[in-house]
């Protein structure tokens, strides 16, 4: 089957990051490695664990109808409702049965290459801490809610983890070809920030949507936002938010059509007509595009998050 990358690469080994490649510059703290894990999951204490299962009860209240079946089922195979931030160790090893990931402890967000490597090698990152009470509603950096809680129940469907596995080794060509903003707009419009199609409807499978109580609502039922058909090569020319709420989501068939679509992709002639910048803006409509809601943008055109507009 065709991949991302050549088959002769070899993924057991940390890519090295070019010095010409364009990426955010990240500390390393000291006490980790090359590899950026923590010596050990982090030792949370009931404050934490009430405040793991305040935000999981906050979300269980708005995602059923609204969450991807298949994060729904991930939800019960990891049993992630046992109470408290649940242990790596446990959560790995019933992962490691159904797909063959685990989830490994990092104090931060990480570099490109080091994120791109773990997940060549069906590794999840997840944040080493969770957000306190006066950042209960949002946090910048996701900790081990959006990580553990948003991402990892997807890893339980076996094609999205592969999905996640041939991401990872993207990574390498995305680098040779200097383009990693490209790729990481693909991430941000599926991973974080998808839909997908079912038979009742269109549900959400992205984790910045799943880990949070205003887009969840918002994503899936709101008139303001586009929701626009997957095209992986219009995708990766899209800019995108950071910190607030979408102004485009991208809507799959299903994953197989996702897999298909990327991983199937010849990336290097992509790569070869991609510019160093995006192309198209967060809030555009273009001509290939197969529209399934033409949003109003009201929200994001009064002011977003900032102005106290209301997302409707």
């Amino acid at each position: 089957m065709a991949t991302f990358e050549e088959t002769e690469q070899d993924f057991n080994r940390l890519p090295d990051l070019p010095a010409e490649v364009f990426t955010a510059p990240l500390k390393k703290p000291d006490h980790v490695g090359d590899d950026w894990l923590e010596p050990q999951q982090t030792q949370y204490d009931s404050d934490d664990d009430a405040i793991w299962n305040d935000l999981f009860e906050r979300q269980m209240g708005v995602l059923p109808g609204r969450a991807a079946s298949a994060f729904m089922a991930g939800l019960q195979k990891l049993n992630l409702n046992r109470g408290g931030v649940p242990e790596f160790g446990k959560l790995s090893e019933d992962l490691t049965a159904l797909t063959g990931w685990s989830v490994v402890p990092v104090p931060m967000l990480i570099p490109d290459h080091v994120f791109f490597w773990h997940l060549a090698n069906r590794r999840f990152p997840a944040g080493n801490f969770i957000r306190t009470r006066e950042t209960f509603d949002y946090i910048q950096e996701p900790d081990v809610f959006h990580d553990v809680f948003g991402h990892v129940p997807m890893l339980t469907d076996p094609v999205y983890a592969d999905y996640m596995q041939e991401y990872g080794r993207a990574g390498w060509k995305a680098m040779r070809h200097n383009r990693l903003k490209a790729l990481g707009s693909l991430y941000w419009y599926t991973v974080e920030f998808g839909l997908i199609e079912e038979k009742d409807g269109i549900k959400a499978y992205g984790a910045g949507i799943l880990s949070g109580p205003t887009e969840v609502v918002y994503a899936i039922e709101a008139e303001s936002p586009n929701r626009i058909m997957l095209n992986v090569d219009r995708v990766m020319r899209t800019d995108y938010v950071i910190s607030d709420l979408q102004p485009t989501y991208f809507v799959i068939e299903s994953f197989e059509d996702l897999y298909r679509q990327t991983v199937e992709r010849d990336f290097d002639k992509l790569y070869r007509n991609l510019g160093p910048g995006f192309t198209y803006a967060n809030t555009a409509v273009i001509d290939v595009d197969y529209v399934v809601n033409r949003g109003t943008l009201e929200y994001t055109l009064r002011g977003g998050r900032g102005s106290g507009a209301k997302p409707v």
